[in-house]
């Protein structure tokens, strides 16, 4: 038996049978997610990211300003990607020297959520580039950095796994750690 799971089988008397354990067994469709997801800047972690933020039934936007490196689909800015109050908005690339601009407009906007992708070796250039432009430390404060789950991602797959885990962590008001344990037999 897997620690810290329900001790008693599906179906059998004293079983917990909520809402989210009939729709792990496909009895009930839970209603959409009304978040959405922004992805900043196409790349192959963007891509990745979109793909499992998909899975889970989130819309997703992505928004390259490079007009050379927009793909199909994508849209120029955080404004046209139709950010709202729901929307997590995720910088995919901490180097681009666009970074402060569409940090800025992100931030200008109503949304949920806004995080830059980049490991804590790195200095985080958000933050005066943000400050060049004058946006006040109270609204710097709300980029958060890094982002994701601390599971040591290295590759594009990987790095979307901890982004959008992170991600949905967070919308579920959870820690994002190890399932507590319980001992053996409770």
């Amino acid at each position: 038996m897997l620690r810290g799971m329900d001790p008693v089988p599906h179906g059998e008397p004293g079983h917990v049978h909520d809402e989210a354990c009939a729709a792990a067994h496909g009895e009930v469709a839970l209603p959409p997610d009304p978040r959405r997801l922004v992805l900043v800047f196409d790349s192959p972690v963007a891509r990745e990211c979109a793909a499992l933020a998909e899975r889970l039934g989130w819309p997703v936007s992505v928004v390259e300003p490079d007009a050379a490196r927009r793909g199909g689909g994508a849209v120029a800015s955080v404004l046209e990607a139709g950010v709202d109050e729901g929307s997590d908005v995720v910088v995919c690339d901490h180097e681009r020297g666009e970074l402060g601009d569409v940090l800025a407009e992100a931030l200008a906007l109503p949304t949920r959520w806004i995080g830059v992708m980049g490991s804590l070796r790195h200095t985080a250039p958000h933050v005066e580039a943000l400050r060049e432009r004058g946006v006040p430390e109270t609204d710097i404060a709300r980029v958060h950095r890094p982002i994701g789950l601390d599971v040591g991602s290295r590759t594009p797959p990987e790095i979307a796994l901890s982004t959008v885990c992170g991600l949905l962590a967070d919308r579920n008001g959870r820690p994002g750690g190890p399932f507590p344990t319980r001992p053996a037999g409770a």
